[in-house]
C-alpha cells in the first residue's frame, strides 16, 4: 500500500500545481456586439439554448461562457466539430462571436476507449482508428478486455456508419467483432457443478447491423439485428447462433441551474433472440441504467443506477458481471460469481473535489431463485481529468484515473487498486 499512498500525493502535488489560476483573458473587458450560427440555415437549436446564446449580447466576453456553449450547441446537435471564433466588432471595444459548425470532415482518428489496469484482473484495453470521409465513418479496432465478460475476449472489430440518410436525424451502422477468448480456472470449475448453462467456447463472431434515429433532442433510439457465431470446446467442438433483435433508448440531457450544472444520461436496452432467426438459444436480456451528475465550485456529485434481468437459456457472454472496475469495485469477481448471473443490481454514489474523488458502492449480481447477497466497498483516488462523454451506450469519463477500492466485509479486506484512462 505504500507505493499507492506515495504515487497518489505526487499525483495530487503535480495537478495542484497544474490547477493555479491562469491569467484573465484580455477580452473580458470587451461587451459581445453579436452572436453568429455557420452555417445558420442548416441547423436549429432548442428554445432553450438559443435563447442561451442569444443572451451573450450585450454582456462583457466571457471565454468559460463560450466554451460551455460550444460544447452544448456540438452535443445538442451531434455535430463533428463546433469551432469558435472571436472578431472585432463594429463598435470599438466590443467583439463578435461565431459559432462555425462542421458536420463532417475527411479526418483520421485514433482514440482509445478504455485502458484499465486492475490488481485482480491484468490489463484491459482497446483501440480504435476511425476515417471519416464526407457523410460515411470508417472504424477498426482492437481489443483485449479481461473486464466486461466473464471470459477475456481479444481480438477485432469494424464498423461502418452512414452518418446521415434522408435526414441528419437518420443512422445506419453495420459491425463486424471477431474474438477469441481465455477462460479463467474459476470459471471452468463452477462450470463443471452448474450442467444446466451453455459450455465455453473459443471464437466468437459478430455481425450487427443498425438504424439510430433521433426522436427528439436529447432522445435517441438504436434498432438492428446481431446474428453471433461462436465455437464451443465441450463435449464436442460444433457452431451454434445466438441470432437476436436488439433495441436501444438513450436519454442525454445537459442543463444548469441554480449555479450548478446537471447532467442525466439514461437508458433502456434489450436483446432478444428467438428460433424465428434460426437462433440456437431463445432468451431476451433486459439492462437499465442511469448517470446523474452535479457540479458546482469545482466540485461532483454522481449517483449512478444499473440493473439488469436475463431469461432464458442464453450463452455466457449474454450473463452479468460484477466485481470489476465498474460494478462493486473492490470486490473480486471470481469470489463473488465466477460465472456471472442472469440478475444484476447496482447503485454508485460518489463525490469528487477538483482531483480528489471517493466513491461508495452497493449492489448483488446472482441467479433467479437464489437469494441476492448485498455487498458493499468503498474507494478513494485521483481523477486527473473529468470531462464526460456520450458514447453509443452510456456516458463514460476522460481521462486518467488512480483509485484504491477495499470490499466491505468481515475479516481482511485486500484492496484492490484500479489504473487507466476512460473508464
Amino acid at each position: 500500500m505504500r507505493p499507492v499512498i506515495y504515487l497518489l500525493l505526487a499525483a495530487a502535488v503535480t495537478l495542484a500545481a497544474q490547477e493555479q489560476p491562469s491569467e484573465v483573458n484580455v477580452n473580458a473587458k470587451y461587451k459581445v456586439s453579436s452572436v453568429d450560427i455557420v452555417p445558420a440555415k442548416r441547423y436549429r437549436l432548442s428554445a432553450k439554448l438559443a435563447g442561451e446564446v442569444k443572451r451573450l449580447v450585450g454582456e462583457n466576453f466571457n471565454q468559460d461562457t463560450v466554451d460551455r456553449l460550444t460544447r452544448r450547441i456540438r452535443n445538442e446537435l451531434q455535430v463533428h466539430t463546433v469551432r469558435q471564433q472571436v472578431v472585432k466588432g463594429a463598435e470599438p471595444e466590443t467583439v463578435k462571436v461565431v459559432f462555425e459548425i462542421q458536420r463532417w470532415k475527411h479526418d483520421f482518428d485514433i482514440a482509445i476507449p478504455k485502458f484499465i489496469y486492475h490488481s485482480k484482473q491484468g490489463w484491459t484495453g482497446a483501440v480504435d482508428a476511425t476515417k471519416v470521409i464526407g457523410a460515411t465513418r470508417l472504424g477498426v479496432g482492437l481489443v483485449s478486455d479481461g473486464d466486461e465478460l466473464v471470459e477475456r475476449y481479444a481480438g477485432v472489430r469494424a464498423r461502418v456508419e452512414r452518418l446521415s440518410v434522408f435526414t441528419e436525424r437518420v443512422r445506419l451502422g453495420f459491425q463486424f467483432d471477431s474474438y477469441h477468448q481465455q477462460w479463467s480456472r474459476s470459471t471452468l470449475v463452477a462450470l463443471d457443478q452448474r450442467a444446466a448453462l451453455p459450455g465455453v467456447y473459443r471464437t466468437r463472431q459478430n455481425f450487427q447491423p443498425t438504424v439510430t434515429i433521433q426522436l427528439a433532442q436529447p432522445l435517441t433510439l438504436s434498432a438492428g439485428v446481431s446474428f453471433e457465431r461462436f465455437q464451443t470446446q465441450f463435449p464436442a467442438a460444433k457452431t451454434e447462433a445466438a441470432n437476436a433483435a436488439t433495441a436501444t433508448l438513450r436519454l442525454h440531457e445537459r442543463w444548469e441551474r441554480a449555479g450548478a450544472r446537471h447532467g442525466l444520461d439514461a437508458g433502456y436496452s434489450l436483446r432478444a433472440a428467438t428460433r424465428e432467426f434460426k437462433s440456437d438459444f431463445a432468451y431476451s436480456r433486459h439492462q437499465w441504467d442511469a448517470t446523474y451528475v452535479c457540479e458546482f465550485n469545482r466540485q461532483r456529485v454522481v449517483a449512478d443506477f444499473a440493473a439488469g434481468e436475463l431469461n432464458g437459456r442464453a450463452p455466457l457472454f449474454e450473463r452479468f458481471v460484477a466485481g470489476n472496475s465498474r460494478f462493486l469495485r473492490g470486490w473480486n469477481r471470481w469470489d463473488l460469481a465466477p460465472l456471472g448471473g442472469d440478475r444484476l443490481a447496482h447503485g454508485t454514489l460518489e463525490y469528487q473535489y477538483r482531483i480528489l474523488r471517493v466513491f461508495y458502492d452497493t449492489g448483488s449480481v446472482w441467479d433467479r431463485g437464489r437469494d441476492a447477497v448485498i455487498r458493499h466497498s468503498l474507494g478513494l483516488g485521483l481523477q486527473l481529468d473529468n470531462s464526460w462523454h456520450k458514447e453509443s451506450n452510456r456516458s463514460y469519463r476522460k481521462g486518467f484515473t488512480l483509485a484504491v477500492a477495499f470490499p466491505v466485509k468481515d475479516g481482511r479486506a485486500e484492496p484492490v487498486v484500479l489504473v487507466g484512462m476512460n473508464f
